[in-house]
């Protein structure tokens, strides 16, 4: 029997299931959003591996457009060498591994700068956490030497508090870095998990990056294949649009993060501060949190300097936020931009949301998906005051 999609009753029917199924939907994603979020993570982790594959190959794209484009074509052109389809398949390839090389000497240069040197930093501070103690203690016992009532309140809380942390340092921390080997066992599948899945991500990658118009070209063929004509074009500006949304945004606040953490490097380098290192990694890495990252970054750096000395945390703290200011009012525009759109408002009610859901990666990524939500949407309700020929200016309706 042949459906004819015409029909009025089917339609009608068709469109009754459909209403059926979202309200089924929507009722067990608000009252067993538990259920739904495990579902989605379970089906995550089976396609990891090609997720963890078209991530490096989005990252990857600029420079091998910055290879291709701005360095090797322009040169052949110039010498006027021809190009057949084999010599650009050669380039394509070897600018390929040359941006999985560059990405993996990258990883593997962060790894030996900055791993030992946060062993390091860590080891010191359960080894002196005595030392610095007495020195918050002797600082507080001078600077509250004429309230003798509150300076034995405040002393007799560090000493009773410092005890306990002591104690946990000792007895708790240092015989589980010592007999961490006996207990390597339970945590050694997630690594090989995650060496796989990183493994054949970026031999994915590699396929993706070679032969990315062809992807490109299908994908195309396949909307208009589907779709309208009119709508495919239009579902194809929204992928554009949400490609430039994500594109700047990522690669721009990792940019953004890494110039604030070397400054955040000279800068407590120059004031002498202790763990340069350690709180450089903390700023930068917390920094690709929009709007709460520098402050979650900033607040165990400042205790870690407090422990050593109290007046270089008040100048690490001054330091801190005079390069957030820097940060959010010169670097982090002229880089950025307008890339997101959105409000203040919108932006920590992403983090919230993106956070609540999916942790760390959700605050980082909260932001664009919700900038890419955000502009369909708006998109929809002007097209849709246009056809009713009223004013899409919001100062008419204020």
């Amino acid at each position: 029997m042949k459906l004819h999609w015409d029909n009025k009753y089917f339609y009608w029917g068709m469109t009754g299931f459909l209403m059926i199924a979202a309200s089924l939907l929507f009722y067990f994603g608000i009252f067993h959003m538990g259920i739904l979020i495990d579902g989605i993570k379970r089906i995550l982790n089976i396609f990891m591996p090609i997720l963890y594959g078209a991530a490096i190959a989005y990252l990857l794209n600029p420079l091998l457009k910055f290879y291709e484009n701005t360095l090797v074509y322009p040169f052949l052109e110039k010498k006027k060498v021809k190009l057949t389809s084999r010599k650009r398949k050669f380039i394509r390839y070897f600018g390929v591994l040359l941006a999985v090389a560059f990405m993996l000497m990258i990883v593997y240069t962060l790894i030996i700068m900055i791993l030992p040197e946060i062993i390091k930093s860590i080891v010191n501070i359960i080894n002196n956490f005595p030392l610095y103690v007495d020195s918050v203690r002797r600082w507080i016992t001078h600077v509250l030497e004429n309230n003798a009532d509150i300076n034995n309140l405040v002393v007799g809380t560090i000493d009773r508090y410092s005890l306990k942390m002591e104690q946990y340092l000792t007895q708790d921390i240092l015989p589980q870095l010592q007999n961490l080997l006996l207990h390597f066992s339970s945590g050694i599948l997630e690594v090989i998990t995650f060496l796989k899945n990183a493994l054949v991500g970026i031999i994915v990658s590699i396929y993706i990056l070679a032969d990315k118009e062809i992807f490109r070209g299908k994908v195309k063929m396949a909307f208009f294949a589907i779709l309208p004509e009119k709508k495919a074009e239009k579902l194809l500006e929204s992928l554009r649009f949400t490609d430039r949304t994500f594109g700047g945004f990522i690669g721009g606040k990792i940019m953004d993060s890494f110039i604030i953490g070397v400054l955040c490097y000279i800068g407590i380098s120059i004031l002498k501060m202790p763990y340069t290192v350690l709180v450089s990694v903390i700023i930068g890495v917390t920094n690709v949190i929009p709007f709460f990252g520098p402050y979650l970054g900033a607040i165990p750096c400042a205790f870690l300097i407090l422990l050593v000395s109290p007046i270089k945390c008040l100048y690490f703290i001054i330091f801190i936020l005079v390069l957030q200011q820097f940060d959010g009012n010169v670097l982090g525009p002229k880089i950025l931009g307008n890339s997101t759109g959105l409000s203040s408002f919108m932006v920590i009610l992403s983090i919230l949301i993106g956070g609540g859901l999916f942790g760390v990666f959700g605050m980082f990524i909260g932001v664009p998906v919700c900038a890419v939500i955000y502009a369909m949407c708006w998109r929809m309700i002007n097209r849709s005051l246009k056809k009713k020929n009223l004013s899409t200016k919001i100062q008419d309706y204020q």
